[in-house]
């Protein structure tokens, strides 16, 4: 059975920006803070070795109710038995990413127009991350910057909820979910944070207060 899921406060992990305090106790310390789901991102580590690490973050995040999602790569997040995979439209496709998962995986499609938000195929797809919101270093290939306007066209234009991604704060949430988004997506804002659980914190009751805002 497929869990639920709450975008509301989604972490996205980075293995620099993690350094200070480790990327597993990072993700514990945001988790405790509010993060509903964390997002396993490396472009750069092997199969082998995300998938130690991927093992490691979903044994630390076991009972916590977090869910765990692996980035782009759909055969680590089988391996780890994650609860489902997120891919871009130059990753592994989200079709091939449900068959080789199955129907109870959660999969994630990073979006960025109209159009791409159009030809989603909704049997395929159970959320989407639109963005970038702004301009964000931790991603410096992303596409132009949607600014709220933006978001708000592309969430509009598919019927799938969405989490929002780019340069994000805490300050920023009623303005997502204004724009029609579930959540945030979180890189260094928390990653990079000195105190992870608080700004996890932060956003967490950021985004309480802007879904009783927009519900």
């Amino acid at each position: 059975m497929k869990p639920s899921f709450d975008l509301s406060v989604y972490l996205i992990t980075d293995p620099l920006l993690c350094a200070r305090h480790g990327l597993i106790e990072t993700a514990r310390a945001a988790v405790r803070g509010g993060v509903k789901i964390v997002q396993l991102r490396d472009k750069t580590a092997s199969d082998v070795a995300l998938i130690s690490q991927g093992r490691a973050l979903k044994e630390a995040l076991a009972g916590s109710g977090a869910l765990l999602i692996v980035n782009d790569r759909v055969e680590v997040a089988r391996a780890i038995s994650a609860d489902g995979v997120h891919v871009g439209q130059s990753d592994a496709a989200a079709a091939d990413a449900r068959k080789a998962l199955g129907p109870d995986a959660i999969i994630g499609l990073s979006i960025q127009t109209t159009e791409h938000a159009a030809a989603l195929d909704l049997a395929m797809v159970d959320y989407i991350g639109v963005g970038p919101v702004f301009a964000t270093a931790t991603k410096p290939d992303h596409a132009p910057p949607l600014g709220f306007d933006g978001l708000e066209r592309v969430c509009t234009a598919s019927a799938l909820p969405a989490v929002a991604i780019g340069g994000l704060s805490a300050a920023h949430a009623r303005a997502v979910f204004a724009a029609g988004a579930r959540g945030l997506a979180v890189v260094s804002g928390i990653c990079a944070a000195e105190q992870p659980e608080a700004a996890a914190r932060a956003f967490a009751e950021a985004a309480r207060e802007a879904q009783r805002a927009h519900s």
